[in-house]
């Protein structure tokens, strides 16, 4: 029989490592090793050729706007109307000859590293591929770098990336601190743990089990609102003496923390729990997913000719290769969504 903790709950039996499967199975093996599964922000190669490039872009776009106040947050997904006017943003982008792009490489269908190919791909990857074709006339003139989820916002205040697209939530507190494309995907906030009885969904089934989220998530900070009782703050939490046991840097590193038994489950947008539980059979969604969200593409506030292009891009994504891109990687641990969410300009 397991010990005791000294809250007095069981202690978990970790799972043998050999029922790890896919990118989830090489994170975990890294944190049973001492590794950490975060990245630094650092340059990548290039996206790559073959058939990892952008669906391609066709025909003018005929979005549906809805039209809200400036100064209101009650549609925090509303942004600028599209142009495809160059500006400072642009300009500088074009000197330099290369989009400096922030994204992920660890997750699943999103923006994750290929091991046979040795490019980085998903979805995330082809928007991001398609923005630098408008801007720089090739896909191929596209610097990725991997950023943690916590430093995503920090990478474009300091300049090190020109965009962020990277699964980022649209939210009130975010669009105080950097300027949103309209959205490009919905998702929403659900509970990945082990398949059988015990943990339900969003619910009193948390209570006393041990949750892990990614720093500066929105899945943390529903947590902070309503946790039902769940254990998902470190000791010393956004400190230097933070262990991240149960907020870690990227998300992938919960994952790897559920597989090794180490906490019970994680919550995470829906989008990226159906990959994660693609990697992993002996997981699953539970419960109904309990938030509306809308990724849109970061950039830095006031690089507005930069947003407006990117709105202008979407509007042309959104006729036909969006949906190309999500037959390719998310229909299958997906299904059902038959289009991206309509614009919203202010």
């Amino acid at each position: 029989m397991p010990g005791r903790r000294p809250d007095g709950r069981a202690r978990s039996t970790r799972r043998p490592l050999g029922r790890l499967r896919g990118w989830g199975g090489v994170a975990a093996m890294a944190v049973a090793c001492g590794l950490t599964a975060s990245l630094t922000l650092l340059p990548l190669a290039h996206g790559g050729r073959g058939d990892s490039g952008p669906p391609e872009v066709t025909g003018p776009g005929v979005g549906t706007g809805v039209h809200v106040k400036a100064d209101s947050c009650e549609n925090p997904e509303a942004s600028l109307r599209p142009s495809g006017a160059d500006g400072p943003s642009i300009d500088a982008i074009k000197a330099r000859g290369k989009l400096v792009v922030g994204v992920d490489q660890n997750s699943f269908r999103w923006g994750y590293r290929n091991p046979d190919k040795r490019v980085i791909e998903g979805f995330d990857i082809d928007l991001a591929k398609a923005i630098a074709k408008d801007i720089l006339g090739s896909e191929e003139h596209i610097i990725f770098r991997a950023i943690p989820t916590n430093q995503r916002i920090a990478a474009l205040e300091s300049g090190k990336v020109d965009l962020v697209v990277r699964t980022m939530t649209i939210n009130c507190k975010r669009i105080q601190q950097v300027a949103f494309s309209t959205a490009y995907f919905q998702a929403g906030q659900q509970v990945l743990a082990p398949k059988g009885p015990g943990i339900t969904g969003y619910d009193s089934s948390l209570n006393g089990k041990r949750v892990c989220t990614a720093e500066g998530s929105t899945a943390y900070e529903a947590l902070e609102k309503n946790s039902f009782g769940a254990v998902f703050q470190d000791e010393h939490d956004g400190t230097k003496d933070d262990k991240d046991l149960l907020t870690v840097p990227n998300q992938l590193d919960c994952l790897a923390r559920l597989q090794l038994g180490e906490v019970d489950a994680v919550v995470t947008d829906n989008a990226l729990a159906a990959g994660q539980a693609a990697q992993d059979p002996a997981v699953e969604l539970k419960g109904e997913p309990f938030t509306t969200e809308y990724y849109g593409v970061a950039a830095k506030l006031g690089n507005d000719d930069l947003v407006r292009r990117v709105n202008q891009i979407l509007v042309q994504y959104r006729q036909g290769a969006w949906t190309k891109a999500y037959d390719k990687w998310l229909k299958a641990d997906l299904p059902g969504i038959s289009g991206p969410p309509a614009p919203k300009y202010k």
